[in-house]
């Protein structure tokens, strides 16, 4: 028995608050499911990307001087020798800044003094053990030697520069372009100038969530420690960190009656943490995205219901002529598909307009057509699921239902 699609919409067109309701909720859906699941892909994303720094093996220590007996030099010499000492740690170093932590020091840069820039990049101020105690790859040139450091300013100086400094590849790429930056100057805001004696790649500096989060230079000083507080990054082998941790902890924090030990955390602390938003904002999307096409489901579940249960006489006056089983499952199935796809075009253009807004609003980038396609798909697949069951419920009516009066 041949399935014409006119009748189809004639009936669609007799009863069709129900389908406008139902095809507007595809609708909704599809431009909520494509657009979250896109966010969600681009936050875990960001955080799977390699970050440059070994987290899993390092700890922070902070220490703070409270009296004025403190001396910050040499109680900062006799921590990282301690450190150093202990057993299983790679290497240690004073620290301006964490990695990772959300918190941390930035600078302007450029390649030509005179030049002003907005241009931030997110500097540390380290010693010659400073890349060991990240763990970072030097891809060109060579590591801060012991006579290259510099001591820390002092207090309330924001002025000095360093001689020596080694960058990031990012942010070489972005100061010299595709020349080599090796022994090229760099210039602060007050066009002073440091020389880069190293490249590493990659790494992450201490905000993540930045535009540019590997623009970062390690300066060859030892950190001025301004309030007084004062970061260690000790870089252990594996499975020796937390032991070491203890270690420093308890030691420290009776070495010195001058200061006090504020934490030791593990980098994965300040990682986790930095990244928890990251992570909430796509379990929420996700619960509603599912949520809502849920909700889609039992819609269309509810509309396919009511249309078997309202025609039930017109399914046994077709069954009666000779329309099979099959027959009836199809016309339901077509009905469906029909509501179904009036709202994934007209989802297409929602969430083509969502992506757009989003793009602008929050400077995300616009939405891949790939999860578009994908998202028709699957919404159109899944809608079809959702009226099979009455469907197939509608080829059981007998034909003699066409014969009853009530």
């Amino acid at each position: 028995m041949s399935l014409s699609v006119r009748p189809i919409l004639s009936a669609l067109m007799r009863n069709r608050t129900g389908a406008v309701l139902v095809a507007m909720q595809v609708a909704i859906a599809l431009a909520v499911l494509v657009n979250a699941l896109y966010i969600v892909v681009q936050r875990i994303e960001k955080m799977q990307r390699p970050l440059g720094i070994d987290v899993d093996n390092i700890f922070v220590v902070q220490a703070s001087g409270f009296t004025d007996r403190y001396d910050q030099t040499s109680s900062m010499r006799e921590d990282i020798d301690y450190l150093r000492s202990l057993p299983g740690v790679v290497a240690a170093s004073p620290s301006n800044g964490i990695p990772l932590s959300g918190s941390g020091s930035a600078t302007t840069l450029t390649a030509h003094p005179g030049v002003h820039s907005t241009d931030g990049f997110n500097y540390y101020e380290v010693d010659e053990q400073g890349l060991d105690a990240l763990g970072v790859r030097l891809v060109a040139g060579r590591n801060f030697r012991h006579g290259d450091i510099e001591p820390s300013r002092a207090k309330n100086d924001a002025s000095s520069f360093v001689s020596n400094v080694i960058l990031s590849r990012a942010t070489a790429l972005r100061l010299f372009g595709q020349d080599d930056p090796l022994g090229k100057a760099v210039y602060d805001d007050l066009g002073q100038s440091a020389t880069v004696v190293g490249i590493v790649d990659p790494v992450i500096g201490a905000w993540v969530g930045d535009r540019h989060p590997d623009w970062v230079m390690f300066m060859s000083r030892l950190p001025s420690g301004r309030y007084g507080a004062v970061r260690y990054l000790v870089r252990t082998r594996p499975g020796a960190r937390d032991a070491a941790m203890q270690q420093a902890e308890s030691h420290l924090s009776r070495s010195n009656p001058d200061r006090v030990i504020t934490f030791v955390r593990t980098l994965n602390y300040f990682r986790d943490l930095s990244y928890l938003g990251d992570r909430s904002m796509g379990i929420y999307l996700l619960t509603v995205t599912l949520l809502m096409v849920a909700v889609t489901c039992l819609g269309i579940f509810a509309l396919a219901t009511f249309n078997v249960t309202t025609r039930t006489r017109q399914i046994g006056t077709r069954r009666a002529v000779g329309a099979r089983r099959a027959d009836i499952v199809q016309y339901f199935l077509v009905e469906n598909g029909l509501i179904t796809t009036a709202g994934v075009v007209g989802g297409c253009a929602l969430a083509l307009a969502t992506g757009y807004w989003l793009s602008i609003q929050y400077e995300l980038p616009r939405l891949n057509l790939y999860f578009l396609v994908g998202g028709v798909l699957l919404l159109w697949g899944i809608g079809q699921l959702a009226a099979l069951q009455p469907a197939r419920r509608a080829a059981t009516v007998p034909p003699s239902v066409a014969t009853r009066n009530v």
